[in-house]
Formats: C-alpha cells, sequence, structure tokens
C-alpha cells in the first residue's frame, strides 16, 4: 500500500533504488556468512574464520604458509610436544585443523575475539611482556612460533622477552626482511629460505627465522 507523502518527508533524504538494492545484498551476503558459520559444516579453526582486524595489525597467513609452519612447528615440538603461538593466531587455527597428531598448543593473543577457543586462549599485550598466568611456566614449551604485530624493534624486543621466557630452546619468528639483523641480537636467529605468504599481498617482505636446523631451508 502506497503512503501519502506530506510536508515534513520533503526533509527525509531518501535512498536510490540502487543504493537498497546494494544495502540488501550486504546484509544478505552477512547473514548467509553468519548462517554458514553456524551450520554443521563450518570449521571455527579454518583460517579466516575470524576476520583480520587491520587496526590491530592483523593479516593472516595463505593457507598454504600457514599449512607450511603448523606441519614444522609439529615436527620441532616432537611427540607429545607443547607448542606457544605468539601472536600467530592463524598457525594456532591450522595446528588445530591437526588435533588428531600427538601434541598440545596455546595461543596467545590480544585480540579477545580469539577467546572461543576456551582455555588454551591466553590474553597477551607484548607491551608486558611477562604479564602471563601463573600456570604458564618458564621453558615449558619445546617450540614458540611468534609474529610480533608491529615492525618495530621495540615490538621485537619486548615480543623477544616473551619468546625466551616461554622457550625450552626452539624458536620461529616471523617478521619483516627488515627486522633481520634485530632478530639476531635480541633471539639469534637466521633467516629461513621459505619466504611466508599472506592472503593479502603486504607493501613489506616477510620472512622466517629460526635458531634450529629446520625444514624450512
Amino acid at each position: 500500500m502506497s503512503r501519502k507523502m506530506d510536508d515534513d518527508d520533503d526533509d527525509v533524504p531518501q535512498l536510490s533504488a540502487h543504493t537498497l538494492a546494494a544495502l540488501q545484498e550486504f546484509y544478505l551476503e552477512q547473514q548467509q556468512r553468519e548462517g554458514t558459520k553456524t551450520s554443521q559444516g563450518f570449521n571455527q579453526y579454518s583460517v579466516g574464520s575470524i576476520e583480520e582486524n587491520w587496526q590491530l595489525s592483523q593479516f593472516w597467513y595463505s593457507d598454504e604458509t600457514a599449512s607450511c609452519l603448523a606441519n614444522e612447528a609439529i615436527v620441532a615440538a616432537g611427540k607429545g610436544g607443547r607448542i606457544a603461538c605468539v601472536s600467530a593466531p592463524s598457525v594456532y587455527q591450522k595446528l588445530k585443523e591437526q588435533d588428531d597428531k600427538d601434541f598440545s598448543v596455546v595461543i596467545l593473543e590480544y585480540d579477545r575475539r580469539f577467546s572461543v577457543y576456551g582455555e588454551e586462549f591466553i590474553f597477551y599485550d607484548y607491551n608486558n611482556p611477562l604479564n602471563l598466568p601463573e600456570n604458564l611456566l618458564p621453558h615449558s614449551f619445546d617450540i614458540v612460533i611468534a609474529d610480533p604485530p608491529y615492525l618495530s624493534e621495540e615490538c621485537l624486543q619486548k615480543t623477544a622477552e616473551t619468546i625466551r621466557y616461554l622457550t625450552k630452546g626452539k624458536i620461529l619468528l616471523c617478521t619483516g626482511a627488515v627486522m633481520e639483523e634485530q632478530a639476531a641480537k635480541h633471539l639469534g636467529v637466521k633467516i629461513c629460505k621459505f619466504i611466508p605468504k599472506h592472503s593479502r599481498n603486504l607493501a613489506n617482505e616477510f620472512r622466517c627465522y629460526v635458531n634450529y636446523a629446520s625444514g624450512l631451508d
């Protein structure tokens, strides 16, 4: 039923038919996406199930890179090994897809959206690198994978404190190629031949660094 427009309606901005159609399409896509997430077939650990937040400097790895790093961590940790992912949620997610294998993993992350993963989520702010739960004992992880959120020496230095506290020895660091010198200085790691890729192309070249004989060379 059409409505008679009175004089006041002249002041109300009217959306064009094209804009309305675009909005409807956007909301429909959102509903479909949420519907997929709640359907039986949704994998809560798939990379991208929690979307990137660029304001938190979040850029997820490509599926291939996340798988490669996860597999490297499993091999490095060994049977029954413990793995810590520091600011590297997409590697954590890939590890959880292989949860049938004999290892355990935790995620240290600033973004509380990842608290959906329960007890394995540990809130982490690199500005307070040793502000960690009491049950997170020193040198209790066979390998630590870390991807500091910012390409600055301050961020790397503080994240390095956390890494050194957690690891029994092995470190797998992912950061910019420009951080090579600082990575060696603070963690004693060397650059690998393997070049990690992100799901979106980044302006800065990224590299992996390790302090042990890895499969990334």
